[in-house]
């Protein structure tokens, strides 16, 4: 789609037909399995002072943690334990951990607990990221956040926007199934820049695509912003599914945050994903990039059986595989 019909498509006051459009693309390209990764957040230290993020660096009133090794595989192992097949390690950018530890959480995760594992910890250096692939890191996620240079150069003041994308190009250059995404509804996001964010994660034939809603924390400079919209951002996540066909998309713990039927209804507009929260208790509640997350009350255990019964009562199933990228056989 051009810039000018995703813009329109944006506006329109006519969702069912967008969003029943992108189920069907869904459906289609993707199948009825709804594939849930098992997300660790292993330490909320950040370099980084990205004006919407509650880990940013100059955050004093966060309580700062860091799981230890020990600490990571264990809860790797109890999520492996409750069926999941890959899991989704995250951090801050820069948490201090050097890349050899990490390789080596890698390493014995992949050994002795045979599933896959995507990292989510920043921008790193190539000779970093390939350590990483050798060490059996299957995935990586490095979201974007906006594709405008100058909304990007604002909202994440000590980043390069061409050193993001040089980092995403050189993580599929390596060989691994390359994630990114957007933020909708952050202070100064317009309708064409979001047309940009869609057709940029098309263009770089990402195979994940997270799309999430702007919500402000209180101990940023963000505080007073509006948090972002549902409708707009499930208009942008069924126009992303759209776009880029068989990219898996989670439906994000930040759209049940913002509304209650979140996973339903992102479900219903082309997301086939979605990530229980296996961070301990004692961490969990300080990895506080958005305030008021919904998993932070819950038992993960008891949120698993909702969220199957959820699938049920919407027709859909819970995968068996590991949901690796569906775009070609180099990752099967």
């Amino acid at each position: 789609m051009t810039e000018e019909v995703l813009i329109k498509r944006l506006n329109s006051k006519n969702r069912r037909n967008l969003f029943e459009e992108a189920d069907s693309v869904r459906r289609l390209y993707c199948g009825e399995e709804v594939h849930l990764r098992g997300l660790i957040e292993f330490s909320n230290y950040c370099s980084r002072n990205c004006l919407y993020c509650g880990l940013r660096r100059d955050n004093r009133k966060i309580v700062r943690y860091r799981m230890s090794f020990e600490e990571i595989f264990q809860s790797a192992r109890f999520a492996v334990s409750k069926g999941i097949r890959t899991l989704v390690l995250q951090s801050g950018e820069e948490d201090g951990r050097s890349i050899k530890e990490l390789c080596d959480i890698i390493e014995k995760i992949k050994k002795e607990l045979g599933c896959a594992v995507t990292l989510s910890v920043g921008e790193k250096s190539p000779g970093e990221y390939l350590a990483l692939k050798k060490a059996g890191t299957d995935r990586y996620l490095l979201k974007f956040e906006t594709s405008d240079e100058k909304l990007f150069k604002k909202m994440k003041p000590d980043s390069s926007y061409s050193a993001r994308l040089g980092c995403i190009d050189t993580l599929a250059k390596f060989g691994f199934q390359t994630g990114s995404g957007n933020i909708v509804g952050l202070p100064g996001q317009t309708p064409d820049i979001i047309a940009g964010d869609i057709q940029l994660m098309t263009d770089l034939s990402l195979d994940m695509i997270s799309v999430t809603p702007f919500i402000p924390h209180p101990d940023t400079p963000l505080a007073m912003d509006p948090q972002g919209k549902m409708v707009l951002t499930l208009k942008t996540l069924a126009l992303t599914r759209i776009s880029a066909l068989d990219a898996h998309m989670p439906a994000t713990t930040a759209m049940r945050t913002i509304h209650s039927k979140g996973y339903e209804k992102a479900l219903k507009c082309g997301a086939n994903v979605i990530m229980p929260n296996f961070t301990p208790g004692k961490y969990k509640k300080h990895y506080s990039i958005y305030p008021g997350k919904i998993c932070i009350k819950e038992d993960v255990e008891k949120s698993l059986e909702e969220i199957v019964s959820m699938l049920g009562d919407i027709g859909r199933t819970v995968a068996s595989g590991y949901g690796h990228s569906l775009k070609g056989a180099r990752f099967c």
